[in-house]
């Protein structure tokens, strides 16, 4: 019994220890989210702060070539079309999702957004990869990973994938 219970903590330390190395220190519940200003597809630029306004936002940070990424796209997928229609308390504007990509290029990155049918309108890139400005100034540094913005800015939740958030979605829809 001693051994089992020596095993099981050892995972668990492990397990901790694992989870506290991928954790991301540079953004914090309840800070203002740093403003984004890049290109979508189709050249035009997409400002972070002026989408945001009055909206509640779900920033996912992907890539093409991210595999995790790509299988959690059905999900994301299903939870922008359950939320997009509803009422939250204190974004008029309602919610939307914002990916960004750590693409390298633009070809991958549109190919990805039709593949897996990634139909909300808002989809911006550095196409800098791994050296990408919004992934420094979130301090990404795996994909996926997503954070979730009240109607002021704000941030509401970071998570390892964009499913997590959905249990603070419900707590915010009217």
């Amino acid at each position: 019994m001693k051994k089992i219970l020596s095993s099981l903590l050892f995972v668990c330390a492990i397990c901790l220890t694992a989870s506290a190395q991928y954790d991301n220190s540079k953004i914090q519940v309840g800070q203002k989210a740093p403003d984004l200003s890049y290109s979508d597809p189709n050249g035009k630029t997409l400002v972070l702060s002026q989408i945001n306004k009055g909206r509640i936002v779900l920033l996912d940070f992907w890539a093409s070539w991210c595999g995790p990424c790509r299988r959690s796209n059905p999900a994301l997928v299903k939870l922008y079309n359950e939320y997009k229609g509803k009422s939250f308390k204190g974004a008029k504007n309602g919610f939307t999702i914002v990916s960004v990509s750590l693409d390298k290029t633009k070809e991958a990155w549109v190919q990805a957004i039709q593949a897996d049918n990634l139909v909300w309108p808002y989809h911006m890139s550095d196409l800098m990869a791994w050296q990408s400005k919004a992934a420094e100034a979130y301090g990404v540094q795996f994909v996926p990973q997503a954070f979730l913005i009240d109607a002021d800015g704000k941030i509401l939740g970071k998570y390892m994938t964009s499913e997590e958030a959905i249990g603070d979605l419900n707590k915010l829809v009217k």
